[in-house]
C-alpha cells in the first residue's frame, strides 16, 4: 500500500475503518481480493511473485496492512518481501505489540516498511525505520511511505476527508471517492525522498493515475462495533480506469 488512511476506535458504530490504495507496477503480478484456498480465514489480495500480500483482515477480527518506506538509496535487492509479515500476523495468534516486538531482531533484513496490525482489543504500528513497536490510542491516522501520521499532503488530506466521512451515515461509496482523488499536491509542500521532483509531484496524488507505474486498486473496509464486516476493493487499469468492485461480508467469529 501507499496510503492506509483508518479510523481506530472513532465511532460508536465503527471498531475499524480503513480505506486505502495499492500502489505498485502493473506488470507485478497480483490476484484480487478473496478468501485464500491455503488459509480460508484470510481475505486479502494476493502478490503472484512472493506469494505476500499488503492488506487483510480475518474472519476473527485480525487486520494488518504495509507500506514501503520510500527511501531509494537504502534498498537492498536481496531483502525477503516484506508482504510476507502481513501474511505471517494474520495467520497467527499472537496480538499486535507482541508480534512486532517478535520481529523487530530480524526487521533490518527488510527494505523499509512501515505496518499496522490489529485484532479486536488492539492496534499496533512498526516501522523498521524507527525500531520503536507503538500501541495506537482511538483516533483518525494515515500512513503513507513513511512514518505513521508524518504530515504529506496526501496523508492530511486523506485524515480531514476521513474524519468527515465519519460525522455521517456509512456509505462505501463515499470512501472509495476519498480514495480516487487524483490531484498532486502543490509544489511548495512535496516531501523530498530522494525520487525527484517530477516523482514527488505524481506520487503526491491521493491515487495515481496513468503509466506503468499506479494505484492498482482501492479498498474500504468497515468492522463494526456489531461485529459484521464489509469490505470493497475498486480495481483500476494502466491509464488509471476503473474495472470492476468487488464486495464481501461476513459476521466475526472465533475469540477476539
Amino acid at each position: 500500500m501507499c496510503l492506509i488512511l483508518l479510523a481506530w476506535r472513532a465511532h460508536p458504530g465503527h471498531a475499524l475503518v480503513v480505506a486505502a490504495n495499492r500502489d505498485e507496477y502493473f506488470e507485478r503480478p497480483a490476484r484480487a481480493a478473496a478468501f485464500w484456498q491455503d488459509a480460508p480465514e484470510v481475505l486479502a489480495g494476493r502478490d503472484l511473485t512472493a506469494q505476500g500480500t499488503w492488506l487483510g483482515v480475518t474472519r476473527a477480527g485480525r487486520f494488518a496492512s504495509i507500506t514501503n518506506y520510500r527511501n531509494p538509496a537504502e534498498r537492498m535487492a536481496a531483502a525477503p518481501s516484506r508482504g510476507r509479515l502481513v501474511t505471517d500476523f494474520l495467520t497467527g495468534a499472537h496480538r499486535p505489540s507482541a508480534y512486532f516486538a517478535g520481529i523487530a531482531p530480524q526487521a533490518s533484513e527488510y527494505n523499509g516498511f512501515s505496518m499496522l496490525a490489529a485484532d479486536r482489543s488492539s492496534l499496533a504500528f512498526f516501522s523498521n525505520r524507527e525500531g520503536a513497536v507503538r500501541r495506537i490510542e482511538p483516533g483518525v491516522h494515515g500512513l503513507s511511505n513513511e512514518l505513521l501520521d508524518t504530515p504529506w499532503p496526501k496523508v492530511e488530506k486523506g485524515r480531514q476527508r476521513l474524519g468527515a466521512l465519519l460525522a455521517g451515515t456509512f456509505d462505501p461509496a463515499a470512501y472509495l471517492e476519498l480514495l480516487g482523488d487524483t490531484e498532486p499536491a502543490h509544489d511548495l509542500h512535496l516531501p523530498d525522498t530522494g525520487v525527484g521532483a517530477e516523482w514527488e509531484r505524481r506520487l503526491s496524488s491521493i491515487r495515481i493515475a496513468g503509466g506503468d507505474y499506479g494505484t492498482r486498486c482501492s479498498t474500504v473496509l468497515r468492522i463494526g462495533t456489531d461485529g459484521n464486516v464489509e469490505f470493497w476493493e475498486r480495481s483500476y487499469d494502466r491509464e488509471g480506469a476503473a474495472i470492476g468492485t468487488l464486495h464481501f461480508g461476513f459476521t466475526l467469529s472465533g475469540e477476539a
